[in-house]
């Protein structure tokens, strides 16, 4: 009887082991998936960035110090490959954003001109986009590393090296999208 009790427990300890395994699993696939979102936006707002440069370009070959800013942050937010290197390359990209628009602002033929509002209301999106995306993982992200760090589940993550995930965070001041005001 007592043995069968105890083969009893060993079944229960391994089938809740199996679902904390397969909860982990799920979360950082999910986690995975949530970060190839943000990837996805980012993508789409890097290829936005050398219509509105070449664009802008016309109107302003003497601003090169400006365009050039811009085409060397676009450059570093595409090779960046973890959420630290994004998050330093993205608050780049961002300023180096404002300071084109700012510039262009001194362009009365350029702030009429339909492929730039075009292309500066796409970028808006995007960067709605790009903060939703980035809300949505790093909710994520937290209900992992929650999960990953409460016990028992805990004991089943350091078995198997399920290690915590990193937030994709901007600085405070980076957060908003550039705004322009062409008024």
């Amino acid at each position: 009887m007592v043995l069968l009790a105890l083969l009893l427990l060993v079944v229960l300890i391994a089938l809740w082991a199996i679902s904390a395994y397969n909860r982990l699993i799920r979360f950082k696939n999910t986690v995975h998936a949530a970060w190839a979102d943000v990837e996805a936006h980012l993508k789409r707002r890097h290829d936005l960035i050398p219509n509105l440069v070449e664009t802008v370009k016309g109107y302003m070959a003497h601003e090169r110090t400006v365009l050039e800013n811009v085409t060397r942050a676009r450059a570093m937010a595409t090779s960046a490959t973890t959420p630290q290197d994004l998050k330093v390359a993205e608050t780049t990209l961002t300023r180096a954003l404002r300071q084109l628009f700012a510039v262009a602002e001194k362009y009365p033929d350029l702030k009429a001109n339909q492929n730039f509002l075009d292309l500066q209301q796409s970028l808006q999106e995007v960067e709605q986009d790009i903060l939703q995306a980035r809300r949505y993982y790093n909710a994520v992200v937290r209900d992992y590393n929650i999960l990953r760090q409460q016990f028992p589940t805990n004991l089943v993550a350091q078995l198997f090296g399920f290690g915590p995930e990193e937030y994709f965070e901007i600085e405070e001041a980076e957060e908003a999208p550039p705004t322009v005001s062409f008024s």
